[in-house]
């Protein structure tokens, strides 16, 4: 491995920590397919917990979620995302995620409708209170759900049906992260930080559209993990007919 190799990596590398990706208009993009500054750039994020998913278009960085310098703990998120106030916020926030993620993530059609329309906050309330709803009825049935698959469902549940209702008048409650749009307005955030989603029509009906990043993010990195398969199966067991049509 020469200097030039290590100096040509470093470089690709560097720029990925700084912009989470690289595509394909970017110097970094071919040099980065140098076999040895590849293996070289891999090396790096493989030593310091980072992971590199390739597509044809685009080079991402994520982290790992162990293992990673560069990870944050509940702590640090809180500090960093001021939306998420407690635990009970950030396990719901995660279902909020979840939900939106299961929703595009199912079928090339869906994927074209939702790149091509978007997702209203609205529709996703709709979707996530029918999910929740579902949820408590099996508590009922079953106090135990959830705790298998380390969910704390309970507080879920609850946390979610004690937040106040939004009409659609989001101008007056954007601010108010306690309210349920308010939540979803806070979750859409943290992926719109991350440069995989873009959210439209802010101060009338806001709606969510998927970036390419994000459906790569979901295809190359995503489906490899068992938890997010699960997770996934937990929410479109239940949503299938439901979000046949999530735009409305």
């Amino acid at each position: 491995m020469n200097a030039e190799t290590i100096k040509n990596a470093s470089a690709v590398y560097f720029s990925l920590l700084k912009d989470k990706v690289i595509d394909e208009n970017s110097e970094h993009f071919q040099t980065y397919f140098d076999p040895e500054v590849r293996q070289t750039v891999l090396l790096l994020a493989d030593e310091s917990g980072t992971y590199i998913i390739e597509s044809p278009k685009r080079i991402q960085l994520v982290v790992q979620p162990t293992g990673s310098v560069f990870a944050t703990n509940f702590t640090h998120m809180k500090e960093k995302h001021r939306q998420i106030e407690t635990k009970k916020h950030f396990h719901l926030i995660s279902v909020v995620i979840m939900s939106f993620l299961a929703t595009i993530d199912r079928n090339q059609a869906a994927k074209v409708r939702t790149k091509r329309e978007g997702i209203s906050f609205y529709a996703l309330e709709r979707q996530i209170n029918d999910l929740i709803l579902n949820w408590e009825s099996i508590l009922k049935a079953k106090p135990t759900y959830g705790e298998e698959e380390r969910i704390d469902m309970k507080d879920v549940v609850t946390t979610w049906k004690f937040m106040e209702v939004d009409t659609e008048d989001y101008g007056v409650k954007k601010g108010n992260r306690r309210t349920r749009i308010g939540l979803i307005a806070g979750a859409m955030r943290l992926l719109e930080t991350e440069g995989l989603i873009v959210i439209l029509d802010r101060d009338d009906i806001p709606k969510v559209i998927p970036k390419n990043e994000l459906f790569e993010r979901i295809e190359y990195l995503y489906h490899d993990y068992d938890r997010y398969e699960m997770f996934k199966k937990m929410i479109t067991t239940e949503e299938d007919e439901r979000a046949e049509n999530p735009s409305n």
